[in-house]
C-alpha cells in the first residue's frame, strides 16, 4: 500500500499563472478526499491569511478519507520550538497532521540558514518533537536531499535522524531542484533504508523530465508515502504528476494506492482542476488527456477495431478517459467506420458512399480543413452525408457593416435567417464582424432555441495557411464552444476569414443544438409567429 500525497494547494499553487481563492481550495480538497487521498497539503498557514482561512474552513467540513495537512519550516535559528511563530501557526491551524521541512544540504545550511551544521540538526530534532508533543503526527519533508547526500551522505543521513529521534512518522527524500536521475534516485533510497527505522516518502520535481520516474523508482527502491500534485502543477517546471504516477503504480506494478473503484474518476479529476486553476488542458497527458487514447493512422485504426490492445497499453475506461479515433487525409475507411459505429449511424463498409465521403473529407482536409481538431464540424459532416439530418436553420442572407466614425470603429452584422417555415431577419452590433454575427446569429435563434443562451464562445483561433498569399491568404478559424458541462469544436476554411469564422460559428451552434436534441426547442411558437 503505498500512501498519496497530495500537494496541489500549496506546491502546486507556486507555479506560474495559478492562484486559488480559498473556495477553490475548498473544493479540490473534497474531490481529493472523496477519491480517496490519503493526506491533502492545504498550506503555509504563517505565510497568508488566506491558507489560515482554508484551515479554518476545513475543520467543519467533514472528510472520509483525506487527513488535511498544513506546511512550515523548522524553528528558526537561535529561537526554541515554543517561541516559532510558524510552529505556532500550525498549532492554530487546528490540523492534526503537520508536514516540516528542514536543510540536508550543508551547502544550505551555510549560505541559506548562515548556521552550523550542529544547530541545524536541533532544529529539526526539536521542531518535529515541540509538535509530536502537542499531539499532531508530523510527516518530515527533508528538503534538497538528493543534492545533500551526493555533497556530504554523512550529514544528509544525520538530518535524517534528527527528525526520526524527534519522532516523525514519515522521512520524505526530496528532489527539490529536479535534477538527479532515476538510477541515482533507486540507489540513494535503497541505502537511506538501510540507516533509518522510519517509513520512507519520495517528494519530486520536474526540472529534467524525471518526477514522475523518480517517484516510481522510489517506490521500487521501498518508499511507502509518495507526494506529488495534480495535473503536476508546480514551481518552474512542476512536480510529479499523481494523474500519471497512481495509474502506473496500479496498472503497471499491481500496487495499492486509492480505492481501485475510484481510479476511474481520474480523469474528471484532472479536467476539475485545470478548471478551477482556469488553465487549458494538456491533451497530451498521458493517461488523463484528451489525445491519451486517441488514433489517427488508418493501420492503427484497423488494428484497434479488431483488438484494442494492439494499440492502447490500458482500456481509457480505466482511468475515466475515452477512445477517440480522428479523421484526417491520414485516415483508411477503418477511421470513417470506427466513427459511424461510434455514432450509431449504421453504414457498411463497402459502400460507393462512404467511399466518396472518405475521399471528401480528404479533400477538404486538402484545402485546409483540420478535423481532427473540429469533432463537431466532422460529426455534421457525416451526420449530413447519411442519416436524414434535420439542420436547425438555414442562412439566407448575411451582411456586415464596419465604419469608422469620429475615429471609432463600429461593426453591424445583418441575418435572414430560414428555421423550418420561419423567415427570422434581424440585426445586432458587435466589437468586430464575428462578435456582430455571432450576436445577431443568437439573436435570431434564441427565441426557437432558448439553450443557446448556455453556449458560450470559449476560444477563438484563426491560422493562416499561404502566408506567401499576404492579404488573401486562406485562413483556417477553430471555434471551442461549451455549454458549462461539455465543450466542442468546429472549423472553418476560407480566404475570407468572415466566411471561415461563419462556417464555424454555424457549426458550433447547429452541433450544440444537435447534442441537446428536443430539449433545445422551444416547443411554443416565438410570440407573433405562428
Amino acid at each position: 500500500m503505498i500512501e498519496i500525497y497530495d500537494t496541489t494547494l500549496r506546491d502546486g499553487a507556486q507555479a506560474e499563472g495559478i492562484s486559488f481563492s480559498v473556495e477553490d481550495k475548498v473544493k479540490i480538497a473534497r474531490r481529493l478526499d472523496r477519491l480517496g487521498f490519503h493526506f491533502v497539503e492545504g498550506g503555509w498557514p504563517a505565510s497568508n491569511p488566506k491558507d489560515m482561512e482554508f484551515f479554518q474552513r476545513m475543520q467543519k467540513e467533514p472528510l472520509a478519507n483525506a487527513k488535511i495537512t498544513a506546511f512550515s519550516s523548522t524553528r528558526r535559528v537561535g529561537l526554541c520550538a515554543e517561541a516559532d511563530a510558524n510552529l505556532q501557526a500550525i498549532l492554530a491551524s487546528g490540523v492534526k497532521v503537520a508536514t516540516l521541512f528542514g536543510k540536508s544540504w550543508d551547502f544550505h545550511v551555510f549560505r541559506a540558514l548562515e548556521t552550523t551544521l550542529d544547530e541545524n540538526l536541533a532544529m529539526i530534532r526539536e521542531s518535529v518533537a515541540y509538535l509530536k508533543s502537542k499531539g499532531l503526527e508530523v510527516i518530515y519533508d527533508a528538503e534538497h536531499f538528493f543534492d545533500g547526500y551526493k555533497a556530504n551522505r554523512e550529514y544528509a543521513l544525520a538530518t535524517l535522524r534528527a527528525a526520526e529521534e524527534g519522532g516523525a512518522r514519515t522521512l520524505v527524500l526530496c528532489d527539490t531542484n529536479g535534477g538527479t536521475l532515476p538510477l541515482e534516485v533507486y540507489e540513494i533510497v535503497a541505502d537511506v533504508r538501510r540507516h533509518v527505522r522510519t517509513p520512507l516518502g519520495i517528494h519530486t520535481h520536474n526540472d529534467a523530465g524525471m518526477a514522475v520516474a523518480n517517484a516510481l523508482v522510489a517506490v521500487d527502491a521501498g518508499v511507502t508515502h509518495v507526494q506529488g500534485t495534480v495535473n503536476g502543477f508546480g514551481e518552474r517546471c512542476g512536480n510529479a504528476d499523481l494523474c500519471v504516477v497512481i495509474p502506473n503504480l496500479a496498472f503497471k506494478k499491481n500496487i495499492s494506492t486509492l480505492p481501485p473503484q475510484n481510479l476511474a474518476q481520474l480523469t474528471d479529476l484532472s479536467r476539475y482542476v485545470y478548471e478551477v486553476a482556469n488553465i487549458h488542458p494538456d491533451p497530451r497527458q498521458p493517461y488523463v488527456g484528451s489525445s491519451a487514447f486517441a488514433h489517427k493512422g488508418g493501420v492503427h485504426v484497423s488494428a484497434l477495431m479488431k483488438a484494442a490492445q494492439t494499440y492502447e497499453h490500458i482500456p481509457p475506461e480505466a482511468v475515466g478517459n475515452k477512445r477517440r479515433v480522428l479523421v484526417s487525409e491520414l485516415s483508411g475507411l477503418s477511421n470513417l467506420m470506427y466513427k459511424y459505429r461510434e455514432l450509431n449511424l449504421g453504414l457498411e463498409r463497402s459502400s460507393e458512399e462512404t467511399r466518396k465521403l472518405l475521399a471528401e473529407i480528404k479533400e477538404l482536409e486538402h484545402q485546409g480543413f483540420q478535423f481532427e481538431s473540429a469533432e463537431g464540424s466532422f460529426e455534421l459532416l457525416l451526420r449530413r452525408a447519411y442519416n436524414g439530418y434535420e439542420e436547425p436553420f438555414f442562412l439566407e442572407n448575411l451582411r456586415t457593416i464596419v465604419e469608422i466614425r469620429e475615429g471609432k470603429m463600429y461593426t453591424e452584422a445583418i441575418i435572414k435567417l430560414r428555421v423550418k417555415d420561419q423567415v427570422v431577419h434581424t440585426a445586432a452590433e458587435g466589437n468586430g464582424p464575428v462578435n456582430a454575427i455571432d450576436n445577431a446569429l443568437r439573436k435570431a435563434l434564441e427565441e426557437f432555441y432558448p439553450a443557446i443562451k448556455k453556449m458560450k464562445l470559449n476560444d477563438y483561433k484563426v491560422r493562416v495557411l499561404n502566408e506567401k498569399a499576404g492579404t488573401g491568404a486562406v485562413v483556417r478559424v477553430l471555434i471551442e464552444t461549451g455549454d458549462g458541462k461539455h465543450s466542442w469544436s468546429t472549423v472553418g476554411v476560407s480566404s475570407n476569414i468572415i466566411e471561415a469564422s461563419w462556417q464555424a460559428l454555424a457549426d458550433s451552434f447547429a452541433y450544440g443544438l444537435l447534442k441537446l436534441g428536443d430539449s433545445a426547442r422551444n416547443t411554443k411558437p416565438p410570440e407573433g409567429r405562428q
